[in-house]
């Protein structure tokens, strides 16, 4: 089995893998989840070369090639493959630029075909029924202090992602200080280091005042700086967390557990704006996309929207 071959950077000897993530944190600003995603693909290349008596200093076309049909041939799905062939291309793009290839033997690689999907999305009123448990939990007198607290975060967590639309990791990271009285708009800083300001709704407000309240009722008032604290290594509360009590919580409000997760409450506050008549541009800022193609996965609403329209108003139309 070949070892893998390393380079010298700044005086330090550290394998191309190494040198690409070190990159992405210093130049590119990404986040530790995102960093932490590229390590975990790379390192699957890293290891299949290694099987075969190759390392990405000696890798060739044909070799990846090989790699990316092992994929597939394991049942790994079209956008799973899709992935994995962006982290090689950027980390041999960059091998390439800085000289520790001669070649890059990813640039004439071809992408798996990809059925575009449709996002899952719940009704109105399937996340009205959820803010409903959410709520009638925590209002529950009976209930211990503890179990009326994780309701009322929950609720608070539920309220927020639908009036804003965030990323899950950038919900779960919100500062207490998100949760000042008199803020119209949050601050949150997504995807690349990039900031940008998204609206907060009464709904919100009013449910991280109730949370809090709780929490000082309940003594957990305090010292972290978090909004959803939490014992764990990030200081707040981890983002499978969230999706384990969401589930259960749909299970409560008559909704299939499989048919729910944060980001489909993302999906959801998206395709409820536009279906109300928002922007597509609009919607773009506000979930912090970078490209408006990621944003036209929901265009078939702007089309549902479009037929119903011209169904209702156009005179011609049978009633």
């Amino acid at each position: 089995m070949a070892r893998e071959t390393t380079f010298k950077s700044n005086g330090k000897t550290k394998t191309g893998v190494a040198l690409f993530l070190d990159m992405l944190a210093a130049e590119r600003g990404a986040s530790r989840n995102t960093i932490d995603a590229y390590s975990r693909d790379l390192s699957e290349l890293a290891g299949y070369l290694r099987e075969r008596g190759r390392d990405l200093h000696d890798a060739t076309t044909a070799d990846l090639r090989g790699y990316l049909k092992s994929l597939a041939d394991e049942g790994y799905k079209a956008s799973s493959v899709a992935r994995r062939l962006s982290a090689l291309r950027q980390l041999f793009r960059f091998l390439y630029a800085e000289q520790h290839r001669a070649d890059d033997p990813a640039a004439v690689l071809e992408g798996p075909k990809r059925a575009r999907t449709l996002p899952k999305v719940l009704s109105i009123a399937e996340v009205d029924a959820l803010l409903v448990a959410a709520r009638t939990a925590m209002n529950d007198a009976t209930q211990k202090m503890p179990q009326r607290l994780r309701a009322a975060r929950l609720a608070c967590l539920l309220e927020t992602v639908y009036a804003t639309g965030l990323r899950v990791s950038e919900l779960v990271a919100l500062p207490v200080s998100a949760a000042r009285r008199n803020q119209a708009m949050l601050a949150v800083r997504g995807k690349g280091g990039k900031e940008r300001l998204v609206p907060l709704n009464g709904a919100a407000k009013t449910a991280m005042a109730d949370y809090l309240a709780l929490r000082a009722q309940a003594g957990h008032e305090a010292n972290s700086k978090w909004l959803f604290p939490s014992f764990g290594d990030s200081g707040h509360l981890s983002r499978q967390h969230f999706a384990r009590e969401l589930k259960a919580l749909a299970g409560t409000a008559g909704i299939a557990p499989e048919r729910i997760s944060p980001h489909v409450l993302r999906h959801a506050f998206a395709s409820h704006l536009l279906h109300n008549g928002a922007d597509l541009r609009v919607v773009q800022t506000l979930l912090g996309h970078a490209d408006i193609s990621t944003t036209q996965i929901y265009t078939h609403v702007l089309e549902d929207r479009l037929k119903s329209l011209v169904r209702d108003l156009h005179p011609l139309t049978d009633k």
